[in-house]
């Protein structure tokens, strides 16, 4: 029988704002297991936390079914990939990455001093894979693919990549970012995990900052080829994942069917969120995340200002579209209302 699923922690500590629907985070408050967990583990902070995170990796490489040598954890799937940076680009040299998608990318290749190669998005804001792939060059180090594409939620098809990832010359590794794997439900999107036993160069990552709900811990993980997660874990930062994150993330595997009820209740409103918006005339592309994407192009800052006058904080892309996260059926209903009354008004 499944756990009942709590209320959904709507607060918004030191902020007049009823509802932030800007981070795609979990509305959910962490299970009661995980905060036990917490708190046992809160009174040994005088000491430093496993910094190899042995036993998490041991139950990650159990929950996945790979060589233990195959998992790189750290400070958020952004911090494990950041690790593989350092190892592979330097001055001068590229990332690729479908643009637009994941803000971090950018940053992080700054950071590691290699030049940045952004690919537009296809029609309907989607990988251009064929363009991805003939941007790489003898300079490229690496390739992300962001899979669904944060701020899209739009998903590329298993063929597809499969395709792409033939193209892709063996000796650059492509990060195949999965951070909100757990609210995909179509099923030709492919699955990393069961796609890198055939490409040596294929880097899976994942978060328990979304679907599990651990943000505010900062822990991810990566799924690599030992040659390439050996070359991460030699630039990672000692003790980066703290204490608190490791047993908070060990307790999430536990309780992953608890969990995973919540993360289906959020699919459930997605869909209602999403027809809700179809029905008033919003051009709303299909999401697999758990956020919507509202191209809105012009009308992007007025239509966020709208929402933040009605206690939403939604993320605007000035000129492109706002990325509203799927909160709690409260905030959800506020959404709708709010939209309503906007593209209402907006008509000619």
């Amino acid at each position: 029988m499944s756990a009942p699923i709590t209320k959904p922690d709507t607060r918004t500590p030191a902020c007049p704002v009823s509802y932030a629907l800007s981070t795609n985070e979990n509305p959910y408050r962490p299970l009661r297991s995980v905060r036990r967990a917490v708190r046992a583990e809160s009174g040994r902070l005088n000491r430093y936390p496993d910094p190899s995170c042995a036993e998490l990796t041991a139950r990650l490489a159990e929950r996945f079914h790979v060589p233990a040598e195959h998992i790189v954890v750290g400070p958020g799937s952004i911090g494990v990939v950041q690790q593989l940076l350092r190892a592979r680009a330097s001055a001068g040299e590229e990332v690729v990455y479908a643009w637009r998608s994941f803000e971090g990318y950018p940053i992080i290749t700054q950071i590691a001093g290699a030049r940045s190669v952004p690919v537009p998005l296809a029609h309907p804001e989607v990988h251009d894979l064929d363009a991805m792939a003939g941007a790489i060059t003898n300079h490229t180090r690496l390739v992300f693919v962001c899979n669904p594409n944060n701020p899209t939620g739009t998903v590329l098809r298993r063929t597809a990549l499969r395709r792409f990832l033939d193209r892709v010359p063996p000796d650059v590794p492509v990060v195949l970012d999965e951070a909100y794997r757990e609210f995909v439900r179509d099923p030709d999107t492919p699955d990393g995990v069961e796609l890198y036993g055939d490409y040596p160069n294929l880097v899976v990552l994942r978060t328990f900052s979304k679907a599990y709900g651990l943000a505010g811990l900062r822990v991810g993980f990566a799924i690599a080829h030992e040659s390439i997660a050996a070359a991460m874990g030699s630039y990672t930062v000692p003790f980066g994942v703290t204490a608190l994150a490791q047993a908070a993330a060990i307790a999430s595997l536990h309780a992953e069917s608890e969990l995973l009820d919540r993360v289906e209740a959020l699919v459930e409103e997605r869909r209602r969120v999403l027809n809700g918006l179809r029905d008033i005339g919003c051009p709303v592309p299909g999401s697999e995340a758990n956020f919507l994407w509202l191209p809105l192009g012009e009308q992007t800052v007025e239509f966020a200002t709208a929402c933040g006058g009605e206690g939403l904080i939604v993320r605007p892309y000035p000129g492109e579209g706002v990325r509203i996260t799927i909160g709690d059926p409260a905030s959800n209903d506020r959404v709708l209302r709010v939209a309503a009354e906007y593209f209402s008004s907006s008509r000619p």
